[in-house]
């Protein structure tokens, strides 16, 4: 029977594979690196041998001219050259953020407070407690007076059939697609990539083989469609992008993230499963990414550092987000109770990742400090969070609620200015699942923010459970292009004053 590990002993399993597999992959620029360092050492024994023996030597290397190179010199020449041909082309190519798109629903989709309560009173009427716990947290949730529903919805009572699911996702996912294509001036038949990524609705014949279908898109074009990756979906379809982008060269990929709320409106009257109504909402976005070199100028971002985190080994953590059919053999969302302790702790271990990537070296410092003084010493120690205020200009934490909000500025100790995009949006959009992100990012470039070399870090967090974040860098200056984005009418209202709770 194998002895237990001691502590140091398992930390030094844990840590000593990934630095290992890092050197084993970078083995050839380590060898070009230390080849100059280690070439003096080598001379060393060349010093003890004969003073004939080191005259001759001497004659032989005045002659060792480049004017005419020997055999020798041209062998290390070309080895030296071939070297650093392979570094370069083996380097991965940097995946360029070219263009997004946000879907912004019509007018008549939208659904004000009073409304919301009185359609609910007229479908609930026998049941009064459904009514009392919808607008217990409507009134906290954050959301403003603009937010849309899809129309199928609206009816008294809501007819959320497979048909109108099919039209919301139609109406979503092609006016964001035509506003990406009118924004880059591709074309549908340049894109060589296409992920849909959409949670619950998954109809036969895909969402993306709808996509293929009206846009006439090439035949060769590789699609993928993603479920069942709740509101962190969009970035899990980022990093598959990214994955093709390396293995294909000049390429265009499109990624669209949606979530189809007709599918997903509950009509029962478990309390637990009633919270998503009065979050979610109509969105969607396109994002054109490309590792073209020759769109390196015109790309609004660079991405940086893409970083997942599964927490699925809890079964509490798998079960906290989930589909479920109640006593009355009705389908909805279920979020428990402990979802807010256990996105906490799947943001913990994403920092652990993210955070030596990206902060700067008095930061790693501290945090490596704390970690053996916690891990090794066995310190009681408060948590140590670094200060990612160093490392990134701004923040796009998914607009889950305002409890998710609230939960991630204290964990990351941030001012109410770097959470307003987040708050913005989900008073202005509400919850519109994996694509709340870019809506956030829309926010920023709106209001005029995002200048050159500012680093923006994108947060989500999905059912599974899920967080994933991504890191992008600011290619250019982005002007207020109000006219292109979702804020075009409205962000000079912004930011607004969001009361702890409201009357309804």
């Amino acid at each position: 029977m194998m002895p237990a590990l001691s502590n140091p002993a398992k930390l030094i399993i844990k840590y000593a594979n990934p630095c290992f597999q890092y050197l084993l992959t970078h083995s050839l620029a380590f060898l070009l690196i230390m080849l100059p360092l280690t070439l003096p050492l080598l001379f060393q024994p060349v010093l003890l041998l004969p003073s004939p023996l080191l005259r001759h030597l001497h004659t032989l290397i005045q002659s060792y001219s480049l004017h005419n190179p020997t055999p020798l010199q041209f062998s290390c020449l070309s080895f030296l050259l071939l070297s650093a041909l392979f570094i370069f082309l083996s380097k991965p190519r940097a995946v360029y953020l070219v263009d997004y798109a946000c879907y912004k629903p019509p007018f008549t989709c939208r659904v004000p407070y009073p409304t919301f309560v009185e359609h609910l009173r007229l479908v609930a009427a026998s049941r009064p407690k459904v009514i009392d716990f919808h607008i217990r947290i409507l009134s906290r949730a954050g959301l403003g007076q603009q937010t849309a529903l899809p129309p199928a919805i609206h009816y008294i009572p809501p007819t959320p059939t497979m048909a109108d699911a099919h039209a919301e996702a139609e109406l979503v996912i092609f006016s964001a697609m035509d506003s990406l294509f009118h924004k880059t001036g591709i074309k549908p038949r340049d894109v060589d990539i296409l992920i849909v990524n959409c949670s619950i609705f998954s109809p036969t014949p895909s969402l993306s083989s709808m996509v293929i279908n009206k846009y006439k898109m090439r035949s060769n074009i590789l699609s993928f469609n993603l479920g069942g990756m709740g509101c962190s979906a969009s970035l899990i379809s980022v990093d598959l992008a990214r994955d093709l982008l390396r293995v294909h060269s000049n390429s265009y990929a499109v990624v669209v993230s949606t979530e189809i709320i007709t599918s997903n409106y509950y009509m029962g009257s478990q309390m637990s499963m009633l919270v998503p109504n009065c979050l979610f909402r109509m969105g969607g976005a396109a994002v054109l990414l490309s590792n073209r070199r020759s769109e390196r100028r015109r790309a609004k971002y660079r991405l940086v550092h893409l970083v997942r985190t599964h927490m699925g080994a809890d079964d509490k953590a798998y079960n906290c987000i989930c589909q479920k059919e109640d006593p009355e053999g009705k389908v909805g969302i279920l979020l428990k109770r402990d979802l807010m302790g256990i996105a906490s702790e799947a943001l913990k271990t994403n920092i652990t990742t993210v955070g030596p990537l990206v902060l700067p070296a008095a930061e790693k410092v501290k945090f490596v400090l704390w970690m053996v003084s916690q891990k090794v010493l066995k310190l009681k120690l408060r948590p140590y969070v670094p200060d990612f205020k160093k490392a990134f200009e701004h923040f796009c934490i998914h607009p889950g609620g305002r409890a998710v909000i609230d939960e991630m500025q204290k964990s990351l100790r941030l001012s109410e200015e770097e959470v307003e995009a987040s708050r913005m949006t989900l008073h202005r959009f509400g919850n519109t699942s994996s694509s709340s992100i870019w809506y956030e990012l829309s926010y920023a470039e709106a209001k005029g923010r995002m200048k050159r070399g500012d680093r923006v870090w994108q947060i989500a967090f999905g059912a599974g459970f899920k967080c994933n974040s991504a890191v992008w860098k600011c290619n250019r200056s982005i002007q207020p292009a109000l006219a292109d984005g979702p804020w075009n009418d409205c962000v000079y209202q912004y930011p607004v004053t969001i009361p702890e709770a409201l009357k309804l």
